[in-house]
């Protein structure tokens, strides 16, 4: 009896069949690895097909493209020499190049980002074609090298027939997978506020900044310390993502000590692997340039205004350069808190539409078509299109670099005629040139140690610290003649608090049906300081007290320690409300 053969490839150690194509992912810098990487995740392990990578030279910002290649995907990352030496059943690239004609596989090409728009004479060599939809790019001695071309909206037909007129019989609209994973996101929005922090009432402004020196960051590089400093910490919460290619240009640790400032003030910084799509989707407001970033996060109906609009390295018949002759202005010079509460006053998603639907089509058949158009070119291997469109996935968390909460603010406020208090904080930083708000609320733990001087209060924000919070107020009381209030943690929850002459323990009280909410120290000394120096006494807090702080609402009741545990003599109870405003 004859052995039936074994395929090729087969071997006693698999525990899967081998694949029945191979598709190469090809890469020439981080923003267009990324794309890659998502767009390759619509190709399915288990209909055969197995994925590899590679790195296609020669980008500027290209350092390090191997080792995160390698670090997502593992071992099969292939080197440019080996990839060119190998046969492919297709190859995948989110930004061309003429040496992808070095590949011996069909190449299939699409956008980085939001459709074609930039100016890049270096790739293009000409300064009328957009980079992507070149002649010099596609074609190769007369041959056009890709072999589909994937546009996210009908109209770049018409502009690949300006530029590259050959081409437009290999051109497809495929949709924007990228902006449809940003779509089917939205029901995490919660989600993701929660991993950035923005609770309690807080709105998320995230500044997006693409590269060169036309962008947000060339033109306004103190932008985002300006606004990190300018908007309440309590209301207002800020996150920057910046196109991957600063990165790759500066290096990561100059990216970072340059937003030194910013970051001790509380400034999130998105990494630009990941999380920038997270983040559009967790905002309320964007300050933007004529990145794709900004262009998404518009067209995701965020409010969205524009420090810089890059019309010099645009195509001028781009959305692109519509989106940044239409787009609401930010004056970075003037007030900017005020700027972004008359833009969401006035914010109107159907201004902006016509821009946005003449980049991006067929968005919620995106997954589908690029997902179909990938698969004909394995049809031929027996690799079956799956029979349902690919499922709804929502893209991953937000993993911003942050430094501690800041750890001194300026503090302001007025108490009303119905005893509520309306307190507003600013963070402070180093050589900061804003205008003097109101008094200091500062921490124990803060490296300027002429700000706790000239504070009216002082908190040890430490919960597991010696001495005993108690303890600690009693002996930095006199150490610190100029603080009217002074805080110390007890836990997440609680506080000492230190009025001149008398102690309370506070403690946050749950209503029915919350969690127990967190104390700040800083803020509660804040509220305090706020009755105290608007002619209240400490022993009025016993009627309640109302402070409002943008939407967030705490409750907080107080008590008094016993003569022997303090050596204060007890004068009772009292108790402190936090609670929102009218949004609340």
């Amino acid at each position: 009896m004859r052995r039936s053969r074994k395929p090729r490839g087969h071997s006693r150690w698999n525990t899967w069949p081998p694949p029945k194509a191979e598709v190469l992912g090809v890469a020439r810098t981080l923003t267009s690895a990324t794309r890659v990487l998502d767009v390759m995740d619509l190709l399915r392990v288990e209909d055969g097909i197995a994925k590899y990578y590679t790195v296609n030279p020669g980008s500027a910002f290209a350092d390090g493209l191997h080792e995160y290649l390698a670090s997502v995907v593992g071992q099969n990352v292939l080197t440019w020499e080996e990839a060119t030496r190998r046969s492919f059943h297709l190859a995948v690239a989110c930004a061309v190049h003429p040496s992808m004609r070095r590949l011996d596989a069909p190449l299939m090409v699409m956008p980085h980002g939001a459709g074609y728009n930039r100016l890049v004479s270096e790739s293009t060599g000409d300064a009328t074609s957009p980079a992507g939809l070149s002649r010099r790019e596609l074609v190769h001695r007369g041959k056009v090298v890709p072999a589909a071309i994937g546009l996210s909206h009908h109209d770049q037909l018409a502009r690949l027939f300006r530029t590259c007129p050959e081409a437009v019989p290999r051109a497809e609209v495929i949709g924007d997978w990228c902006f449809q994973r940003i779509k089917d996101s939205e029901g995490q929005r919660d989600w993701y506020r929660a991993r950035l922090g923005v609770a309690d009432g807080r709105r998320l402004v995230v500044i997006h900044s693409t590269w060169s020196e036309h962008s947000l960051l060339g033109r306004h590089p103190r932008l985002p310390l300006d606004l990190v400093t300018a908007l309440p910490a309590d209301e207002f919460a800020v996150a920057a993502v910046f196109h991957p290619n600063v990165w790759a240009r500066h290096s990561w640790s100059s990216v970072l000590e340059r937003l030194r400032g910013p970051m001790e003030a509380g400034l999130m910084v998105i990494p630009p692997q990941e999380g920038w799509r997270a983040a559009v989707v967790a905002s309320d407001w964007v300050i933007g340039d004529h990145g794709s970033t900004t262009f998404y996060s518009a067209a995701a109906e965020r409010v969205t205004l524009l420090a810089a609009d890059g019309l010099e390295e645009l195509d001028p018949a781009s959305p692109a350069a519509a989106f940044g002759r239409t787009a609401p202005r930010l004056d970075p010079e003037g007030d900017l808190h005020a700027q972004l509460l008359k833009a969401e006053r006035e914010h109107d998603p159907d201004v902006l539409r016509p821009v946005i639907d003449s980049q991006l089509a067929d968005i919620d058949k995106s997954g589908e078509l690029t997902q179909r158009r990938m698969y004909e070119f394995l049809a031929h291997r027996g690799v079956r299109l799956p029979r349902q469109p690919p499922e709804p996935r929502p893209v991953p968390d937000p993993e911003p670099e942050r430094h501690r909460p800041p750890t001194a603010y300026e503090a302001t406020g007025a108490v009303g005629s119905d005893g509520s208090v309306e307190v507003r904080r600013w963070p402070m930083v180093a050589g900061g040139q804003g205008q003097e708000r109101g008094f200091y609320a500062v921490a124990a733990e803060s490296p300027h140690p002429l700000w706790s001087q000239s504070a009216d209060v002082v908190a040890r924000t430490v919960a597991v610290a010696e001495p005993a919070p108690a303890e600690w107020c009693l002996r930095e009381a006199p150490r610190r003649p100029g603080a009217a209030v002074l805080v110390a943690r007890i836990d997440e929850t609680s506080a000492v608090v230190w009025l001149r002459d008398i102690l309370f323990e506070a403690r946050t009280v749950r209503s029915w049906g919350a969690p127990r909410p967190e104390l700040d120290p800083l803020l509660l000394g804040a509220a305090v300081n706020l009755w105290l120096t608007q002619g209240r006494s400490g022993a009025e807090l016993v009627n309640g007290l109302v402070v409002r702080t943008g939407r967030r609402s705490i409750r907080v009741a107080f008590t008094k320690p016993v003569a022997e545990e303090s050596g204060i003599s007890p004068k009772g109870g009292s108790s402190l409300d936090l609670e929102g405003g009218p949004g609340q």
